[in-house]
């Protein structure tokens, strides 16, 4: 034991001034009184009857301290040495040391701020808790809080946004440092989009049968720490330098974003842990408290309602307030602007298995005060009992619109593919409601459209243009004989399956992407694009990437034409998104008394019952805007095979509506995914040809 606490005195005077919280290793806790030269350490470890921690005082010399009080599961005391940057972890007081100190897997700190990664000889790595100085240069730079109603979400991955960038120095490449680049920080910013959501940057590691494969997992949706950041998307330099160097790069590269007006919204995965099923080795939680952390039937088999070999369980107050305190870590200590909860459900169990929306963890996020304003979206399914919970979040959560997602591919590539097998391909009822918002879906639980995120691909499936290329999937390179993924993607090869030199089916697909992202993009609600989507990127029909880390799912940034032409729409979609809502009241679309939606059919009458449930009826017109606004827009989409000729709405269609101004009004065309002229001006009452398999958008 360290000098400073090794007389019966001095460890009396540590016992006193030794708090149970806050968890984890602090050098300083209010209220209490200070000894020079330690820290406070607590550890919640009800399955063991003492605990001893391990550290490393310098390189290779390590020591050792008993924490001396324990209270209610939470071993706590002073401990003396344990510097900035030094390694430790934790181990059983009654259970032999199976070798020297950092030889074998001491058990890790749930809070620990830094982990270290070793790889031994034998492939098996070994991980070691770092206490890491939260220090940072802020500057002015803080949350944005950018509105809801004003957000565009771009979900990336650290690593595969800037690999392959030609722009970024090479060490940057992949890293942090890479995504605060300036080069990459310009691109997001004129793209349009107000968030980067980044897949978890939370420390993880391989799965063992990755492992075995000899492949990554590249998503990281394996969690081993909830306070760390993940070391290898660090540069070298920064991995060299240590865990100090890795976090403050981590904070660089948020604030870099928040200067250029861009939030940061963080993927987390609190469901499960990288420990695995139960015959992994303990690393962290299982060791401590096996039967607190985790869910388990009957039998003390794992409940798992992940997939991912078990679950822990939200039933557990430390175990809330182990996500409590990480969520309040990554807001206050790294200025983080909200959080994508991976299979949200699962934290909302009760003791029975129950998903509750009033679960103590939702009403304890409701009230926490460090997380008020921040954005909260779910993830809301998982694999349980009663799993899929879409629209049931209560107010203050967004959630992950999976029925807006099926909708958009049902309508514009299964529907596609029917009419041109000779059969039906839908009505335009359904796409009317994904248009909407989704609004009856959220109106239960009293929320509005912008409780709903709508997305039509995420990193788990096919991006937009394999959407459009691919029929079945093609996950050979997983090592799973292409077990793995889903195999009912909703998706339209448009007759040839992958790649083809066949220009006209290549015109196709490419129209066929435009269409869905002027449908996500122009929807109410809250749109998510997947990075790479806005310039054609393919992974060549796998629809389960999570472990390649290769140039299949990085972003190729040497364009073709599809692919510039995809990214110009993109930001012209996005830019008459925001002179849109710039000209509506503050309150549109949150306040029905303020959104306005007028639907017509393609005689530019309004639509009648019968005509949204006729399946041979492809065409609807919306006409989007407020009573109080200063701009309103047409939306006007043609699925079926063949050019069409509307008729746009004149003042005796928008009668009563508070839609028109004067009876001159008129349509100005300014974009179409066909290819049309844009600028033309289009009288209410007199006729335009919407071409096939297209979307326009007017001025209105």
């Amino acid at each position: 034991m360290a000098d400073l606490i090794s007389t019966p005195q001095g460890q009396a005077a540590a016992r006193r001034v030794s708090r149970p919280f806050p968890l984890g290793v602090r050098n300083s806790v209010p209220g209490v009184d200070e000894l020079p030269g330690t820290v406070n350490v607590s550890i919640y470890a009800p399955g063991l009857s003492g605990v001893e921690i391990h550290f490393e005082k310098a390189p290779g010399q390590w020591a050792s301290a008993r924490l001396g009080e324990s209270v209610a599961g939470i071993h706590h005391g002073r401990v003396a040495g344990l510097s900035y940057g030094s390694r430790y972890g934790f181990w059983p007081a009654d259970k032999e040391l199976p070798g020297r100190p950092g030889s074998f897997q001491l058990l890790l700190d749930p809070y620990g701020r830094g982990i270290d990664e070793v790889q031994p000889s034998d492939g098996v790595p070994l991980f070691f808790s770092v206490h890491v100085d939260p220090s940072f240069d802020w500057g002015s730079s803080r949350q944005l809080y950018t509105p809801w109603r004003d957000t565009v979400i771009y979900e990336a991955h650290v690593r595969g946004q800037t690999m392959l960038h030609p722009d970024i120095p090479e060490e940057l490449r992949g890293t942090y440092a890479g995504m605060a680049h300036p080069v990459m920080v310009n691109y997001l910013r004129e793209l349009g989009i107000t968030a980067v959501e980044l897949l978890p940057v939370h420390f993880h590691t391989e799965e063992a049968h990755l492992r075995e494969l000899n492949l990554p997992n590249y998503w990281g949706y394996n969690t081993l720490g909830f306070f760390a950041p993940h070391t290898s998307y660090a540069t070298k330099a920064a991995q060299a330098a240590g865990p100090k160097a890795v976090q403050d790069e981590v904070k660089t590269m948020i604030k870099s974003l928040h200067e250029a007006g861009l939030e940061v919204i963080l993927d987390v995965v609190y469901n499960h842990t990288a420990e695995g099923t139960k015959d992994q080795p303990a690393l962290s939680w299982r060791g401590l408290g096996d039967e607190q952390y985790y869910r388990h039937d009957g039998e003390g088999r794992y409940l798992d309602t992940t997939g991912c070999g078990n679950t822990l369980d939200f039933s557990q107050p430390r175990v809330i307030q182990m996500a409590l305190d990480s969520l309040r870590h990554w807001v206050q200590d790294y200025q983080v602007d909200g959080f994508r909860f991976d299979l949200a459900p699962a934290l909302c169990r009760d003791a029975d298995g129950h998903f509750d929306r009033r679960h103590p963890f939702l009403v304890a996020v409701a009230a926490d005060p460090v997380l008020h304003g921040i954005k909260l979206i779910a993830e809301p399914w998982d694999i349980g009992p009663d799993g899929w919970q879409t629209g049931n979040f209560p107010p203050g959560w967004a959630e992950w619109n999976d029925r807006f997602r099926d909708t958009a591919r049902d309508f514009w590539l299964r529907g596609q593919a029917a009419l041109n097998a000779g059969g039906t391909g839908g009505s335009v009822a359904r796409i009317a409601g994904s248009l909407a918002g989704s609004a009856d879906m959220f109106a239960g639980s009293g929320r509005t459209a912008l409780s709903s995120i709508n997305m039509v691909t995420a990193h788990d499936g096919f991006t937009l243009a394999d959407l459009t290329a691919y029929e079945s999937k093609h996950n050979e390179a997983n090592g799973e004989d292409n077990r793995d993924g889903s195999s009912e993607n909703r998706s339209y090869n448009h007759g040839v399956e992958g790649p083809t030199d066949d220009g006209e089916i290549k015109a196709r697909r490419a129209q066929s992407a435009r269409n869905i992202m002027t449908t996500l993009l122009m929807s109410l609600g809250v749109p998510m694009l997947t990075a790479g989507d806005e310039i054609g990127r393919s992974q060549q029909g796998n629809n389960n990437s999570y472990c390649q880390d290769s140039p299949l799912t990085w972003l190729d940034w040497d364009l073709d034409d599809n692919g510039r032409r995809m990214l110009e729409t993109t930001r012209t979609l996005l830019r008459l998104r925001r002179e849109f809502l710039a000209w509506q009241p503050y309150r549109f679309p949150a306040d029905a008394k303020e959104a306005s939606l007028l639907w017509f059919d393609a005689d530019g009458q309004p639509m009648a019952l019968d005509r949204w449930e006729d399946p041979n009826s492809r065409v609807v017109q919306l006409l989007v805007g407020s009573r109080n606004g200063m701009l309103r827009g047409m939306l006007v989409l043609n699925g079926s095979l063949q050019d069409v000729e509307i008729t746009l709405p004149d003042a005796r269609a928008l009668e009563g509506s508070g839609a028109v101004r004067d009876e001159n009004h008129s349509y100005e065309l300014l974009l179409s995914t066909a290819d049309r002229t844009t600028g033309a001006t289009v009288r209410g009452g007199e006729k335009d040809v919407l071409p096939a398999n297209s979307v326009s958008l007017y001025r209105a």
